[in-house]
C-alpha cells in the first residue's frame, strides 16, 4: 500500500472490538516511533505502552479510551528537548507529535484503528504513572481493532479546505 492511501484510510476510531493487539504488531508500531525524526536527533520522548487491565484503568481515570485494548502515553522529556535559540521554543511537543503520527500511520497499515487523544487530565496521568516533572504527557494514542465502519477515503474532498487555501507558492 502506498503512503497516501494509508493516510486516507486513517481516521479517528472511537469504538473498538474486544481483541488484543498482537505483540508483533505493537513492536512494529513502537519501531515506527523509534525511527521517527526529532529535532537535532535528541529524541526527547518517552512512551508508556499500556495494555493490562490495571494500566488501562489508570489511563481511564484521566480520559475515556473507548474500551481500546492499548493506549500509548506519549511524553516529552523537557530535560532533553532541543531549544530554538531565538525564542526558546522547545521541540519536545513537536517531537512527540511526530512519533505519534508515525505510530498512527503504522497502526493503520497493520489494520488497526487509532484515535489521537489530547483531551485528558495530565495531573492524573502524572500521579497514576509516577511521571517525573521533566516528562510531560503530550498525547495518548489509543489503538485497537476498529468496531467502526471504514472511513470514506474520498472524504477529504468535502471535509478539508481546498488546496488553494492550504498552500501558497512563494508569497502569501
Amino acid at each position: 500500500m502506498d503512503f497516501i492511501n494509508i493516510a486516507k484510510q486513517r481516521h479517528s476510531v472511537r469504538s473498538y472490538k474486544n481483541q488484543k493487539v498482537e505483540p508483533e504488531k505493537l513492536e512494529q508500531i513502537l519501531e515506527a516511533a523509534h525511527v521517527a525524526p526529532t529535532a537535532a536527533n535528541l529524541q526527547p520522548v518517552h512512551l508508556i505502552a499500556v495494555q493490562s487491565e490495571e494500566g488501562l484503568a489508570k489511563v481511564s481515570k484521566a480520559v475515556g479510551i473507548y474500551n481500546a485494548p492499548l493506549a500509548i502515553i506519549v511524553c516529552a522529556d523537557h530535560n532533553k528537548a532541543w531549544v530554538r535559540p531565538f525564542d526558546q521554543k522547545q521541540s519536545g511537543d513537536i517531537d512527540a507529535s511526530i512519533l505519534t503520527d508515525h505510530m498512527m500511520l503504522q497502526a493503520t497499515e497493520l489494520g488497526l484503528g487509532t484515535v489521537w487523544v489530547c483531551y485528558f487530565k495530565p495531573d492524573v496521568l502524572r500521579e497514576e504513572f509516577n511521571l517525573p516533572d521533566s516528562l510531560e504527557p503530550v498525547n495518548i494514542l489509543v489503538i485497537g481493532y476498529s468496531d467502526d465502519d471504514p472511513a470514506d477515503t474520498n472524504r477529504f474532498d468535502t471535509q478539508r479546505i481546498p488546496m488553494s487555501q492550504l498552500v501558497s507558492y512563494e508569497n502569501l
